[in-house]
């Protein structure tokens, strides 16, 4: 008897589904979208209304042909693909595919992959919402317009490589981190004192301890120094003292965004690894859904949260909260991410565990008591002048939810020292006297806003209202790619700062380093990333504009909600967006991200630093010049933006002749490939650890010496006459031909090193004309 046949996006998925329904139905996988855009003229016809052309994409064929079989002998063909907008869509193109009504086919959502949850979805089907379909419709038709017409302007008018790319959110996205950038290297920090004093007193034990109390501000050493100097043979008093109690809340239990965020605080965890565990978790049947901007709980989950709660810690620490979700425009009607079983504590993903754990706790604190405080805030008077200090101390009487968890910040909270610096207090009682041990002025530095981290640029366009829950990943991974951003870490410099301490009525002044700028993975647009921010600002102000991109997003859920068609908001955008394409294509010039720097004193040729086909550089001298321009490139850490004259002379200082080994030459240089050392016409690449400007001979040498041995070790045999090596590898023997390496036959590789060239060539032919075939590339460890 031929069975139901459940269409659903994964194969993990369909395995878990098809273990709970049982024999009536067989579960399949698409494997995702089934079907693209044409690549030909954008694969949209717009004067005929935007209209689609969609097709199959080769790599999907495999799937669609095996599933028009299954579907031709099913009793039925249900559809399960996810619950967002990505999801819906999904099941309309199998419906179109597989030549199924949308208006009758059965379709089924669910929050979490569980008995409940897919026996209740089965038991009561709806069909394709094609409000949603045409959201996603509208999105992808829009970023394929944007996409297709911006590119080719960045390749013709941009002097740098081809492969430039521009899209709606991700250009929007780096525009953000530009920004940041430039505010951050613009910033001039500005020193002030901050007055802290130390106190003894006795505890309840009756143990002298210390405890801080913290004064005015102030913006000149001087000022400083003569309050200080007003404290010498003061006496120091309790003047008042405030009690109040205080209470914590806990956060809302997880949205895509606040799980991102609070991953990479706690865990480290880039966007997209955290999206990779929880869609594992997700498809066994461990949290509900992992794309959702709703902070809503069902009340199954409530009662099997608040049951977990009152087992574990007893009833005094429960207390049921509803949130509510601060975006009004909240994407679908979602849960918020939580486990689907409170009981479970460990999972059999080893490598998702902790995201796990995170989530378990999340889920619990968010319908846990407040933490009850007591907050002490104690003023001290000072008997020689009018001024008073501060003293704050938290007792926590109760912990309740923090019991189970804690927010974790960002380094860019407000007020996150002032929280982090509040402990216990002695007792303390008005009118008493307290012995001072030292008063210090401090001088500190205003900082610039931080660079974003991947979490926090997700919180940033979260806030402004662009892109949506399943965008934030693909968005950051694109802009990595695209080599327009780089997230990589930025080594502190010392700073010195100064100390005025008032001890035993003695002023001195000390003078200590900090590390300062520091940052741990952390964005920086390249300068490839500023130029063609600048390009599409300049040209293409609505596109770049947050606003304008915001709007885009409300439009796309306004369709959703079948308050507008689709195709009229397509013309509305394509209209005047297509009036820029053509005056840009006709009026911009060809750009370069050029910045004059000075002139060389020895030739009196302009310097420049600019971005070349490899990158940025800095060049000498002109192309029109007799003598060809001199180039040199910039290092990792340097920018056309912020790069000295003097800086980029000292890039010229390369190739560096550092002197002679073996009556050779020994030269170090930066080539397309990074640095490297030169000898004997071969060369040889420097590790990250050596600075080609400062590597000497000395250091030179061994590396010679080691990677000479090791390319001896490796090599078989050589042909030198044409250019053929036979090599081995950690795979075994292989043979190199210019840039390209061809394997040896199983049963010729033993023998490798009696091959003749005759042979060689005959397997190098061999594998031209029969090229083995590309494996599916391996899933990366998350």
């Amino acid at each position: 008897m031929a069975k139901n046949l459940l269409i659903v996006e994964s194969p993990a998925k369909a395995k878990t589904i098809e273990k709970i329904l049982g024999q009536d139905f067989e579960v399949k996988s698409c494997f995702g979208h089934i079907r693209d855009l044409e690549k030909d003229e954008m694969g949209i016809d717009v004067k005929k209304g935007f209209k689609p052309r969609y097709i199959v994409p080769d790599e999907k064929k495999k799937v669609v042909t095996e599933l028009k079989q299954i579907a031709k002998k099913s009793d039925e063909v249900w559809l399960a693909t996810d619950e967002d907008r990505e999801g819906e869509a999904i099941s309309w193109h199998l419906c179109e595919v597989l030549g199924l009504d949308p208006e009758s086919t059965k379709r089924i959502v669910f929050h979490e992959i569980t008995k409940p949850a897919i026996k209740s979805a089965v038991a009561a089907p709806r069909t394709v919402d094609m409000n949603l379909v045409n959201a996603q419709q509208a999105r992808r038709i829009l970023d394929r317009i944007v996409g297709f017409e911006l590119s080719p302007i960045l390749w013709r008018k941009m002097s740098m490589r081809g492969n430039l790319s521009a899209g709606r959110v991700q250009s929007v996205a780096v525009r953000l981190i530009a920004e940041r950038e430039r505010s951050i290297n613009s910033f001039v920090p500005v020193s002030s004192f901050k007055v802290d004093a130390f106190f003894s007193a006795k505890d309840i034990n009756g143990k002298a301890v210390q405890f801080k109390a913290e004064g005015s501000k102030y913006n000149q050493a001087d000022d400083a120094r003569k309050f200080l100097e007003s404290c010498t043979g003061a006496k120091y008093s309790v003047a008042d003292i405030q009690v109040k109690p205080t209470k914590k809340s806990p956060a809302a239990p997880f949205t895509t965004s606040t799980l991102q965020q609070e991953a990479s605080r706690k865990l480290g965890y880039g966007v997209s690894r955290t999206m990779i565990l929880a869609q594992k978790l997700y498809e066994a049947g461990h949290i509900s859904y992992m794309r959702t901007d709703s902070v809503n709980l069902s009340d199954t989950a409530m009662d099997g949260i608040t049951s977990q709660i009152n087992t574990s810690y007893g009833k005094e620490y429960v207390q049921v909260r509803k949130f509510k979700n601060k975006n009004e425009s909240a994407q679908e009607a979602h849960e918020a991410i939580r486990p689907t079983n409170m009981e479970t504590i460990k999972v059999d993903i080893a490598d998702a565990q902790k995201l796990y754990d995170l989530i378990w706790k999340r889920t619990m604190a968010s319908q846990m008591a407040d933490a009850e405080l007591e907050k002490t805030i104690a003023k001290i008077e000072i008997s020689t002048n009018k001024e008073q200090l501060t003293a704050q101390g938290e007792v926590l009487k109760f912990d309740g939810f923090l019991k189970v968890y804690m927010e974790g910040k960002d380094d860019d909270d407000e007020n996150s020292e002032e929280d982090d610096a509040e402990g216990m207090l002695p007792p303390l009682s008005v009118g008493q006297q307290l012995n001072l041990r030292e008063m210090k002025a401090t001088e500190r530095f205003s900082r610039p806003s931080p660079r974003y981290t991947e979490a926090s640029l997700v919180k940033k366009l979260e806030e402004l209202g662009i892109g949506r829950p399943s965008t934030y990943a693909p968005t950051i991974s694109t802009i990595l790619k695209r080599g327009y951003v780089e997230k990589r870490d930025k080594e502190g410099v010392k700073r010195d700062y100064r100390v005025l301490m008032l001890k035993d009525d003695k002023i001195t002044t000390v003078t200590e380093q900090e590390n300062t700028g520091a940052e741990k993975a952390k964005l920086f647009p390249t300068d490839l990333g500023l130029v063609v921010t600048d390009f599409l600002v300049q040209y293409f102000d609505d596109v770049m504009d947050y606003g304008f991109t915001a709007r885009i997003e409300n439009e796309f859920d306004e369709i959703a909600l079948g308050k507008m068609k689709w195709n009229n908001m397509l013309n509305d955008f394509y209209i005047p967006f297509k009036e820029d394409v053509q005056n840009t294509l006709e009026k911009a010039e060809r750009i370069s991200g050029e910045k004059e720097l000075g002139f060389e004193p020895e030739s009196g040729k302009k310097v420049i630093a600019r971005m070349g086909r490899y990158g940025p550089m800095v060049q000498i001298g002109d192309v029109n010049d007799e003598e060809k321009p001199r180039f040199a490139k910039l290092k990792n850490t340097q920018s056309i933006e912020t790069i000295t004259y003097d800086e980029a002379m000292e890039l010229f200082k390369l190739p560096r002749v550092l002197g002679e080994f073996e009556e050779k030459p020994v030269q170090v240089n930066i080539g397309r490939f990074g640095p490297y050392i030169a000898h004997d016409g071969k060369f040889y690449s420097l590790s990250k650890e050596h600075d080609p400007y400062e590597v000497d001979l000395d250091t030179a040498i061994p590396i010679i010496i080691e990677k000479r041995k090791a390319k001896e070790e490796r090599t078989i045999k050589v042909f030198e006459k044409e250019k053929i090596q036979l090599l081995r590898g950690p795979y075994g023997p292989y043979i190199k031909k210019g840039l390209r390496n061809f394997p040896i036959p199983k049963e010729k590789q033993e023998s490798a090193a009696n091959l003749e060239i005759a042979e060689v060539q005959k397997i190098i032919e061999e594998v031209i004309a029969n090229p083995p075939k590309k494996r599916a590339p391996k899933k990366k460890k998350a």
